[in-house]
């Protein structure tokens, strides 16, 4: 059984007229949820993170200054591209708490996957930095709270957004029992995220080039992705799932279309089957593009439950 976590808060998240990470994100979604192939699919509620689960991911100092300034009644700008408005917190802290319910459903046996569908975003949020739409690391956070609740000793990480997840990489590179797996356009923000990038031979950096066809992709994910994967033999296994490689996205350059992200989701579930008793965790990162944002998710959920 695949598990949906939403919730209203998400999409109260504000964020200035004309930003690509807006609230419409959340009606895109709705709307591929209430698609015939996945309407069917539970959906649980979905509760905020326990903070000792973000000290996992987070020093304190850098969690209690996030606190200390969310705003009651406007916005306020933590970057040119980041913001907090008087729910922006309450919808990370329930964007993690998804994270994390959803991995102790799946590994309690309750479901074999999840699709947590929120926003903001978090894989650029860095141990001690917010930035690039982001406040904190969802899927570092679960990483941590599968390892630290449950016992699993690896956790794998793979992460198909557009942009590399800087954020992911900054909190796992000096764990060996975390692996991190980008594929991501480069050049493009945050620009990290190279080949040489390693951490402690856990991180798989696979920095492509702007209008890789899917194709293409495709090759380098099954001569690259899954190799490593396989190696790694993990435990659990999430997914960052980005949106914005697909070929209408504007903060893009790949061209990717709803049958790649299919695709990979299934490369991926097909590892997860050998060496992690099927248990995926999937978390909703970019997508910009609101037509074909729905329409992926659709299809990406679609292949999880298959």
């Amino acid at each position: 059984m695949t598990l949906i976590f939403q919730d209203p808060i998400f999409a109260k998240h504000e964020t200035p007229p004309g930003h690509p990470e807006c609230s419409e994100r959340m009606d895109a979604v709705a709307k591929a949820l209430s698609d015939p192939t996945v309407a069917h699919l539970s959906q649980r509620p979905c509760p905020p993170v326990d903070y000792e689960a973000i000290h996992r991911a987070h020093p304190r100092q850098f969690v209690d200054t996030l606190r200390a300034i969310e705003p009651e009644d406007h916005l306020i700008a933590l970057d040119p591209d980041t913001v907090m408005g008087a729910n922006s917190w309450q919808a990370a802290l329930k964007a993690s708490g998804a994270a994390c319910a959803a991995t102790d459903a799946i590994i309690n046996g309750e479901a074999s996957s999840a699709f947590v569908a929120s926003r903001p975003p978090g894989h650029h949020a860095e141990r001690t930095r917010a930035m690039g739409f982001c406040l904190i690391n969802h899927v570092a956070i679960a990483a941590r709270h599968a390892q630290a609740i449950h016992g699993v000793e690896r956790v794998a990480i793979i992460d198909f957004d557009v942009h590399h997840g800087n954020g992911t990489q900054d909190i796992a590179e000096a764990d060996p029992t975390i692996q991190y797996i980008s594929t991501h356009q480069s050049p493009l923000f945050p620009g990290t995220g190279a080949a040489s990038e390693t951490g402690v031979g856990n991180i798989v950096n696979l920095p492509l080039r702007p209008g890789l066809s899917g194709t293409a992709y495709r090759e380098i994910f099954a001569e690259h992705v899954v190799p490593a994967l396989t190696a790694f033999a993990p435990d659990f296994v999430i997914i960052s799932a980005g949106f914005d490689a697909h070929a209408d996205d504007p903060l893009g350059g790949l061209a990717l279309t709803e049958p790649d992200f299919v695709w990979i989701t299934n490369e991926i579930r097909a590892v997860a089957e050998r060496h992690a008793e099927g248990r995926v965790l999937s978390v909703l990162e970019g997508g910009y593009n609101l037509a074909a944002l729905s329409r992926c998710v659709t299809a990406h959920v679609a292949a999880l439950a298959a």
